[in-house]
C-alpha cells in the first residue's frame, strides 16, 4: 500500500477542514497495515491508543447480546474512521471491529487527533456529523427489525453496496461474503436469508456473478422506502 499523503488525507470528508500542517500532524508516525478477511482489528473492552482509518475493504462493528448472539451494529468502508471514541473520552473500545474482506488500514496516533478536536471547530463538527450519520443508519436499521424478511435483506444488501462503492451507490456490486454475514447484518437466520435471497434472484431483483451480488431493480428499494428517489437523482 503506497504511503498515505497529506493531500490524500485531505480528500477524506472528516479531514477536509484541516490545513497542511495539521494534516501532517495527524499523519506523524502513522502506520499502514494490511489484513485478511475475518481478522479482529479491535476488541470490545480493550484499551486503545490509536484511531483507525479504512483505506479499502469492508469491516463490521459487532457486539454480543446477553444470550451470546452476535449483533452487527454497522459497516465500515473506504474512508471510514473507527476507534475515535478513545480520542473523545479516553474510554475502552465499545465493540469489536472484524474484517469482512481484505482491508488496508491506517493507524493514527490518538494524541494529535484528540488535540485537534479540541482546537479546531471544523474538525470537531465533521466528527459530530460522522457520528450523527452512523446513529441515523443504526436507527433506520433497528426500525426495520419488525419488517418482512425481504425488506430487511434488501436493506442489508443496499447498505453493503453503499459501503463497497466510492459514491455510496446502493446498486454497486457487493464483494463475495458468506450468507451468514449477510443474514447477521439483516437480522435474519442464515436459512431465512438464503431462502429470501433465492427468491430475489428468481425475481431478477438481485443478480449473482462469481459469488458477488448486485441489486439491479432500483424500484424494489424505492417501493419499500429503502432509498430516497431524490437522492438517487443527485
Amino acid at each position: 500500500m503506497p504511503a498515505l499523503s497529506a493531500e490524500q488525507l485531505h480528500e477524506i470528508p472528516l479531514f477536509t477542514s484541516l490545513n497542511p500542517e495539521q494534516l501532517e500532524l495527524i499523519l506523524h508516525r502513522h502506520r499502514e497495515t494490511s489484513h485478511q478477511a475475518d481478522q479482529v482489528l479491535v476488541m470490545e473492552q480493550d484499551w486503545g491508543e490509536s484511531v483507525f482509518l479504512m483505506m479499502s475493504g469492508l469491516a463490521k462493528v459487532r457486539t454480543y447480546t446477553a444470550d451470546g448472539d452476535e449483533v452487527v451494529m454497522s459497516l465500515l468502508g473506504q474512508g471510514d474512521v473507527f476507534g475515535e471514541m478513545v480520542a473523545l473520552e479516553g474510554s475502552v473500545r465499545s465493540a469489536d471491529v472484524v474484517t469482512l474482506t481484505p482491508v488496508e488500514l491506517v493507524k493514527l496516533r490518538v494524541q494529535p487527533f484528540s488535540s485537534l478536536l479540541r482546537q479546531q471547530a471544523g474538525f470537531a463538527l465533521a466528527l459530530a456529523s460522522l457520528e450523527t450519520s452512523r446513529l441515523r443508519d443504526l436507527n433506520r436499521r433497528f426500525a426495520l427489525q419488525s419488517a418482512d424478511a425481504t425488506s430487511r435483506l434488501l436493506d442489508a444488501l443496499a447498505y453493503l453496496a453503499r459501503k463497497s462503492s466510492h459514491d455510496q451507490d446502493p446498486l454497486a456490486r457487493i464483494p463475495c461474503l458468506a450468507q451468514r454475514e449477510i443474514g447477521l447484518l439483516a437480522g435474519l437466520a442464515r436459512e431465512t436469508a438464503s431462502r429470501t435471497l433465492s427468491k430475489l434472484r428468481t425475481r431478477g431483483t438481485v443478480v449473482e456473478e462469481d459469488g458477488t451480488l448486485m441489486i439491479v431493480d432500483l424500484q424494489a428499494l424505492i417501493k419499500r422506502g429503502l432509498v430516497d428517489p431524490a437522492e438517487m437523482k443527485k
